[in-house]
């Protein structure tokens, strides 16, 4: 007992000098440990820590034993701490059978010591739980602030330089998630991403910024092996049933130029987000480098976006309209509205802005307006006694989010006080089955209202025969590109297909209109297959409106063939 009493200050003196000085020195704090076991005859000493008290019933904590000589059966002293936090920290001391008469003074001391490693090992665990929250999300994967200390670790040490920086979006998750359920979808996700932190190695490093999204830089030395998995990897999720899935990525790429110093994240996030965007927009396993092409393109968009409210507030953009006519009785019998930008006297080409509207909901906005100022011209040629026909009026695919499409276009058409079967409205394909029956309920709600519908671009994309099927149409617009070329060769897949297609069409009582005739020879296809009613260059371009004013006033064109 005297022996303890004088070796008790210089344990503690020591204790507490090895458990707040740093570094820490674990091997000295381990000697220290094995030094009181054997003076107060402990046998084993253990440390548990919990996050929670939850986590505390579930069993689901970390334990620490740096001292234990196989002897300790009996429970000295059990310590329960509970943190601010509410983690929970408990010691257990145990004593063989042979050594468990301890005075009180002892226990004391046992005991005093014993809470200072205990506010130890739970200070550094805590500094520990909050470096892995604060550099990981909740799920486990590594954050943005990793990412942003890696690259700042790596610039100061003048390593980025020659690196690759990569955003990568993974293909078509939601489907992915419908086809194998949200639970096997997480699986597919943290195996993907760990199959790219393998291929990266240590010297590089990838995070997740959400969902199916992440950033990452790696070294040249294993782009292949990278880009691999970028562009395809095989994921297996249920390791009982050997099921796997296929998995391709978006990525978008900047490589980093030797030398290289980042002044700003966005210096690589900038670029490689541009980068991607451009990838998201091509076939699936799609790698796009950035190019300084992509920088003017950004320019580009935001000048466009940034003038287009002026520019609908100006009326700067103006209805054309281009004939759809029949070819046997060569009368004009319908129209196509198409938008013009006409700006300081200079027609802005619509590829230059239609896709730069639709990365938002700004080209609702000029759908709309569109079909104000068809309907008013619609108006104004009934009240001046012309022969009308009906014009189709594009639609974008964005509009089928708003719930309130449909009696928007009503109200737009009544306002201008214009008969309902003058109208028409183009709305393309949709290969999700949400946006489907979206579709689906506006169709029927026009056609209910009298309003005519029309399947734009058939067979450019991956039409189904559920698009005609499922939905009402009254108009199946086909594009020139479905149009067989040969049509001496009867035989050929694009003759057949085009032929039954057609056929089919005619059938469930579609009136059919082909997009981009421009030959004698498309036309001699047409009239073999029974295609009457056209549109494209052979008969007129999209006419400005006193044009085709005309047109309304002439109907019949005057041309042979």
């Amino acid at each position: 007992m005297g022996e303890n009493n004088n070796m008790y200050p210089l344990y503690m003196e020591r204790l507490i000098r090895l458990t707040h000085i740093e570094p820490f020195d674990h091997e000295s704090y381990k000697e220290l440990l094995s030094e009181i076991c054997h003076t107060y005859r402990i046998a084993k000493g253990v440390t548990e820590f919990y996050q929670t008290p939850l986590m505390e019933q579930l069993g689901k904590g970390v334990s620490y034993c740096d001292f234990d000589d196989g002897t300790g059966t009996n429970i000295l002293l059990r310590i329960r701490i509970v943190s601010p936090s509410k983690a929970i920290i408990l010691g257990t001391v145990y004593t063989s059978y042979e050594n468990d008469d301890y005075t009180n003074e002892e226990i004391v001391q046992i005991e005093t010591m014993f809470r200072v490693i205990l506010g130890f090992v739970s200070r550094r665990r805590l500094i520990t739980l909050f470096d892995n929250y604060g550099f990981h999300d909740i799920d486990g994967y590594r954050n943005f602030r990793a990412f942003a200390r890696f690259l700042d670790i790596s610039n100061t040490e003048n390593k980025l330089g020659g690196m690759i920086a990569f955003h990568i979006d993974l293909h078509n998750f939601t489907m992915v998630n419908q086809e194998i359920g949200r639970e096997n979808g997480d699986i597919v996700i943290k195996r993907y991403y760990e199959a790219v932190e393998k291929a990266i190695g240590d010297s590089g490093i990838i995070i997740r910024l959400g969902g199916d999204k992440f950033v990452g830089v790696f070294e040249r030395s294993v782009k292949r092996n990278v880009y691999n998995i970028f562009s395809g990897y095989l994921v297996q999720y249920d390791d009982v049933k050997e099921r796997k899935i296929w998995v391709t990525a978006a990525a978008g790429i900047y490589m980093l130029p030797n030398p290289f110093m980042m002044k700003t994240y966005g210096d690589i996030m900038d670029k490689i987000m541009l980068a991607a965007n451009t990838a998201k927009r091509q076939t699936s396993g799609s790698i796009v480098v950035y190019d300084d092409k992509m920088k003017k393109a950004k320019e580009h968009i935001k000048k466009i976006q940034t003038d287009f409210r002026d520019a609908l507030k100006n009326e700067e953009f103006h209805v054309y309209y281009q004939p759809k006519v029949n070819m046997e009785t060569k009368k004009l019998k319908g129209a196509e509205a198409l938008c013009r930008w006409i700006k300081d006297n200079t027609i802005i080409p619509p590829n230059d802005f239609i896709p730069v509207l639709e990365i938002n909901t700004d080209i609702c906005d000029l759908d709309f307006y569109m079909l104000d100022h068809v309907c008013k011209d619609i108006r104004r040629w009934l009240d001046e006694g012309k022969e009308v026909v009906r014009v189709s009026v594009n639609f974008s695919r964005k509009h089928l989010i708003d719930v309130d499409m449909l009696p928007k276009i009503i109200d737009t058409i009544d306002r201008n006080n214009v008969p309902h079967e003058y109208i028409e409205i183009e709305l393309t394909e949709t290969t999700t089955d949400v946006l489907f029956s979206d579709l689906k309920r506006v169709v029927c709600g026009l056609q209910e209202q009298g309003v005519w519908t029309a399947v734009d671009d058939f067979g450019v994309g991956y039409s189904s025969l559920n698009l005609i099927r499922d939905i009402p149409w009254n108009v199946l617009k086909i594009d020139k590109s479905f149009v067989p070329k040969n049509i001496e060769d009867e035989e050929s897949i694009s003759n057949k297909m085009f032929k039954h297609v057609i056929s089919l069409a005619h059938d469930i009582g579609l009136e059919c209109v082909i997009e981009g005739v421009e030959t004698l020879d498309q036309l001699a296809v047409l009239r073999k297959n029974n295609c009457n009613i056209v549109q494209g260059y052979f008969f007129d371009k999209p006419l400005p409106l006193q044009e085709f004013e005309q047109r309304l006033v002439q109907q019949v064109y005057d041309i042979n063939y």
